[in-house]
């Protein structure tokens, strides 16, 4: 490595590997119905971290919010920023970002701080509890959508079977399903300075819904363009394992579908995590 180049974040490559637009399409409803539960009254200034292509930042800045979206991944921030400029949405923006290092955002900068199924996935989870708490309003609100380790549904056990098809982690490694159990939250919002009465969870689900992509295609989105299925394919076929692999996944998108005919429609259980600072 020359002087000039930079270190590959890890984090960074796995969510530029594929293209999730194609899997965030299949979550607009849920993100738009999340964010009207919210309860917000704009104009109020709202953070959207992990934020993909958009699919809460959107809804939030239909609403009248000013959104900042983050995430770690160009290719991302670049699609959100075309839907931001389709909609004619003047108040969001979406820039590159690291959840566990928020440089260039103020102290106290957010009403609203929203990831869902974003932050999560950060190696340093410790760092992204205090970067939260940090960049949020005293009295503004912190809300986090974390999948669930050993849930029965569908993201959960798609990632706990995508794991079984790949090298085991690095030392050191920190699973983003722990932000899914409550007392690794408690432990690390509380080194961020936040009580445990301050914090509450509760467990929500999400929907996949298309009304023209079967299981099938939907599972072979996820082998094409999500990282973590990707990185499994790749390791599956190294070892002769792709068939099993995919008709494993394939079984699972078909028995938790649960629309009658034509479409997808899968739910996926989630623990939403609500701070108020």
């Amino acid at each position: 490595m020359t002087a000039t180049e930079a270190p590959v974040n890890p984090n960074k490559a796995l969510w530029e590997k594929g293209d999730f637009t194609e899997i965030a399409a299949f979550m607009r409803q849920s993100g738009e119905a999340l964010v009207d539960s919210l309860g917000l009254n704009p104009p109020l200034r709202a953070l959207d971290l992990g934020c993909g292509d958009g699919t809460t930042a959107l809804p939030l800045a239909r609403l009248g919010c000013d959104v900042t979206g983050i995430d770690i991944a160009r290719n991302l921030v670049e699609a959100g920023n075309k839907r931001a400029r389709e909609a004619g949405l003047t108040r969001l923006k979406f820039q590159e970002g690291d959840a566990s290092n928020l440089e260039g955002v103020a102290d106290h900068s957010f009403d609203l701080v929203l990831s869902v199924f974003g932050a999560m996935f950060s190696p340093k989870p410790l760092d992204v509890a205090k970067e939260l708490v940090r960049v949020t309003k005293p009295g503004g609100r912190i809300v986090m959508g974390n999948w669930i380790p050993n849930d029965p549904t569908f993201v959960s056990q798609l990632l706990k079977i995508s794991s079984e098809f790949t090298p085991p982690p690095p030392e050191g490694f920190i699973s983003p399903m722990l932000w899914g159990v409550e007392s690794p939250i408690v432990e690390r919002f509380g080194q961020a300075g936040v009580s445990r009465e301050k914090i509450s969870m509760v467990r929500d689900t999400y929907y996949f819904a298309s009304a023209d992509k079967s299981p099938a295609q939907f599972i072979d989105l996820f082998e094409r363009f999500y990282g973590p299925t990707m990185n499994a394919v790749e390791a599956a076929k190294k070892n002769g394992r792709e068939g099993e692999l995919h008709a494993q996944l394939t079984e699972l998108a078909n028995a938790q579908n649960k629309t009658n005919g034509a479409g997808t429609l899968i739910p996926a259980t989630f623990l939403r995590v609500t701070v108020n600072l």
